[in-house]
């Protein structure tokens, strides 16, 4: 089937939308177009959709954009974003939870602490939503999203569902290897607690967030991986970078591990930032840094290779 032909099936009851500025759905507030972007109804209508894909086409999963770089020449293929949608969380027997894969992570440890659950404080530090975190085993505050996976429902290109188990999966630190289909859903595990000690948590974790980190400029999360015994940040702090910057977009002030868009920069001004960083670090101090923040895309047509 063609993609014009999905976009006259009736069968769906998502939202699809052409040459969609990704600049709108990114929390770097940049990128260029996507080609197409689908938000579906729910899992039903999204296994509809990814079955009437053509069997080459190049998909890209979006939750709020966070911990992502687009770039400016935008995207070809097709975005299915779950930000909005999939957005179900039922709390079960045992303290645990299902959550759909466009659940916001605050929202979870909010969730949980108002059903009295403890364990899910950490994900108030991850801006990002439950498909993400999965995706890539997210944490904060010492402690990581696969810590409390007991089951995910995952689905393939071809629109097949699966129920799945931490076993079928190579997790580490920001990485989580597996059979080649996307996270919709998780049943996670968490402890019996008190409501007012769990909503406490949550405000002391945030207020350390915001004392840390620039959480009012637009960023992506941490840019690199915490090399083993030691933090990334550390390393581009003692390269004097903190406050370096290309066009508009800076390493900021206040986490030598997040850049920032001062309020103009273009997607090649922030991926330039990232190599520049990476590549002082290695010449200073020896360290190969690897990046947290997937880049996608291609570059502006009139773009100069730097």
């Amino acid at each position: 089937m063609s993609v014009a032909a999905i976009a006259m099936n009736e069968s769906l009851r998502g939202t699809l939308k052409f040459n969609e500025p990704m600049a709108r759905h990114t929390s770097w507030r940049v990128g260029g177009v996507a080609e197409r972007f689908y938000q579906p109804a729910d899992v039903d209508d999204l296994a509809c959709f990814l079955r009437g894909l053509p069997p080459d086409e190049q998909v890209f999963w979006l939750g709020l954009g966070s911990n992502l770089l687009v770039r400016d020449g935008g995207l070809r293929g097709t975005v299915i974003c779950t930000s909005g949608v999939l957005g179900r969380l039922h709390v079960l027997a045992d303290a645990r939870i299902r959550v759909e894969a466009g659940v916001p992570c605050p929202k979870v440890a909010r969730q949980c602490a108002q059903h009295s659950l403890r364990g899910a404080e950490f994900l108030a530090g991850i801006p990002g939503t439950m498909g993400g975190a999965l995706a890539m085993n997210a944490g904060a505050f010492g402690d990581e999203t696969w810590n409390h996976v007991v089951s995910v429902e995952t689905i393939n290109a071809r629109g097949e569902r699966f129920q799945r188990v931490p076993a079928d999966y190579n997790v580490g630190y920001r990485t989580v290897r597996g059979p080649n289909e996307w996270f919709v859903a998780a049943v996670l595990q968490f402890e019996a607690g008190e409501c007012a000690a769990a909503t406490q948590r949550i405000k002391e974790l945030l207020a350390r967030r915001g004392a840390t980190q620039p959480t009012n400029v637009p960023n992506a999360g941490s840019v690199f991986r915490n090399p083993p015994g030691d933090h990334a940040a550390r390393l581009i702090e003692a390269c004097g970078l903190k406050g370096y910057g290309i066009g508009g977009a800076r390493v900021s002030p206040k986490h030598a591990n997040f850049i920032v868009n001062e309020g103009n920069a273009t997607a090649s001004d922030i991926e330039a930032l990232i190599e520049h960083v990476a590549a002082t670090v290695a010449r200073i101090h020896g360290v190969k840094l690897v990046r947290e923040v997937r880049i996608v895309g291609e570059p502006a047509a009139t773009e100069v290779k730097r």
